[in-house]
C-alpha cells in the first residue's frame, strides 16, 4: 500500500503534461451499458443498502433518547443486514466487476462490501447494548476457561480419554463463540425464547440440568474442583433465572445438545479431521440436531444429504445457504456442502482454537 500512496501523485503529474496513461485511457471510455439484469441487481441492492442505514440510523437514535424499542427490536435490524449481504451477492454474481477489496470480518468479497464496514460496526455496537446482560446477571472471571473445563468434564464423565476430552473443552468454547461471540449472560435481541451464554431455551436448560444431575456423582470422581465450582454456583443462582448464571448455562446448554457425543469424539475426528470442521458439526447438533445426528451415523457425514425443506430452513436461518437467490434457492445438500457454507463460522472457531491453546498455556483471559 505505501508504494501505491508514493505512486499516485506521480500519476497525476504525468498526466497533467498531457501523457495518456493506460489508467486514464480506460476511465476515458463509455461505460458498459447494463443488461436489465444487472441494472435490476444494482437496484436492489441500493435499495436494501439504503433500507439498512435507515433502521441502524432509528434504532441508534431511538437508544440515545432512552425511548422504549419495539418488542424484538434485533429482528428487523438483522434482516436489514441479511438483504444487504443478499443481494450483493445477487449483484456480483451477474457484475464481477463489483467485487471489490477484502474485508476485515473475513466475509467473502463477493458477498460484502467492504466500504460498508462502518455500517457493519454500527450494527454490533447495536446489538451490544440491545443483548446487554441484564443487571441480576451473575458473571464469572473466567467464562471462556469454565467452557473449557465443563466440555472437559463432562467428556470425561461420558467416558471420554484424556484426548477427546481436550476436544470436547476445545469443542464447547467453539460453541460458546459461536452463540454469542463469547459474551456471557446476554440476552437475544431477536427472540424471547433463547437467553444467555449459550442461547437456550427454559425446556433445553432443564433437559441440560437434568442429564447433569445424572452424571454430577461420576464429575465428583473425576473432577473434584469442577463439581466444588458447581456446588457454589448453584448456591449463588438459587433466586435467579439460571440462563443467567454464565456457569450453569453453559453446562446446562452443553448436556442439552453435545454432551452424548463428547464419548464419539474418536469416531468424528476420523471422518473430520479437520479442527474447524468439527467445530461446524457440533454446531450443527445445535441448529439442526436430528438430521446431524444421522449423519453421523451413517459412518460418513460429509456425503450425507439433507433435502428436507424445514431443515434447509433452519440452516437458511443461521446464515448457512442465506445469501444469494442461487444459494436461497438450494433444495437439498450434502454435509460437505453444508460445512463449507459455514463460512461466517470460521472466524469465530479460529479464534476460539486460539484461545483453547492460550488456555492450555495457562494464559489468563
Amino acid at each position: 500500500m505505501a508504494a501505491l500512496a508514493i505512486a499516485l501523485p506521480w500519476l497525476a503529474s504525468v498526466g497533467g503534461l498531457g501523457v495518456v496513461t493506460p489508467a486514464i485511457a480506460e476511465s476515458a471510455k463509455p461505460a458498459k451499458k447494463l443488461t436489465k439484469e444487472q441494472a435490476a441487481a444494482v437496484a436492489a441492492y441500493d435499495t436494501a443498502l439504503a433500507a439498512f442505514k435507515k433502521i441502524l440510523a432509528e434504532r441508534r437514535a431511538q437508544i440515545d433518547a432512552g425511548k422504549t424499542l419495539p418488542r424484538l427490536p434485533g429482528q428487523a435490524v438483522y434482516l436489514a443486514r441479511l438483504k444487504v449481504m443478499s443481494t450483493y451477492k445477487d449483484l456480483t454474481d451477474v457484475l464481477p466487476s463489483r467485487i471489490g477489496r477484502p474485508n476485515t470480518f473475513g466475509v467473502p468479497p463477493d458477498h460484502f462490501d467492504a466500504d460498508i464496514e462502518p455500517l457493519i460496526q454500527e450494527y454490533a455496537d447495536l446489538f451490544k447494548i440491545m443483548q446487554a446482560p441484564p443487571a441480576f446477571a451473575q458473571s464469572s472471571k473466567t467464562p471462556m476457561k469454565d467452557a473449557v473445563d465443563l466440555g472437559r468434564a463432562i467428556a470425561r464423565a461420558k467416558g471420554a480419554d484424556a484426548a477427546a476430552a481436550e476436544a470436547a473443552g476445545r469443542i464447547s468454547l467453539a460453541i460458546f463463540f459461536a452463540e454469542t461471540n463469547a459474551r456471557q449472560n446476554i440476552g437475544n435481541a431477536r427472540s424471547n425464547t433463547y437467553k444467555g451464554s449459550l442461547q437456550t431455551g427454559k425446556s433445553e436448560d432443564r433437559n441440560g440440568r437434568r442429564k447433569w444431575a445424572a452424571i454430577k456423582k461420576k464429575v465428583r470422581a473425576r473432577a473434584p474442583e469442577v463439581a466444588a465450582r458447581d456446588d457454589a454456583e448453584e448456591a449463588r443462582a438459587r433466586k435467579i433465572d439460571p440462563r443467567y448464571n454464565h456457569w450453569i448455562a453453559v453446562r446446562n446448554g452443553l448436556m442439552n445438545a453435545h454432551a452424548d457425543l463428547f464419548a464419539d469424539i474418536p469416531a468424528i475426528a476420523r471422518m473430520l479431521p479437520d479442527e474447524i470442521d468439527q467445530m461446524k458439526l457440533f454446531q450443527l447438533i445445535q441448529i439442526v440436531p436430528t438430521p446431524t445426528r444421522a449423519a453421523l451415523k451413517s459412518g460418513n457425514v460429509e456425503s450425507y444429504r439433507i433435502s428436507d425443506a424445514r431443515v434447509m430452513g433452519f440452516l437458511r436461518n443461521n446464515s448457512i445457504f442465506t445469501f444469494g437467490k442461487v444459494n436461497r434457492a438450494k433444495t437439498s445438500a450434502t454435509y460437505r456442502e453444508i460445512l463449507d457454507a459455514m463460512w461466517l463460522f470460521t472466524p469465530k472457531f479460529e479464534k476460539a482454537r486460539d484461545k483453547f491453546k492460550a488456555i492450555q498455556q495457562g494464559a489468563p483471559e
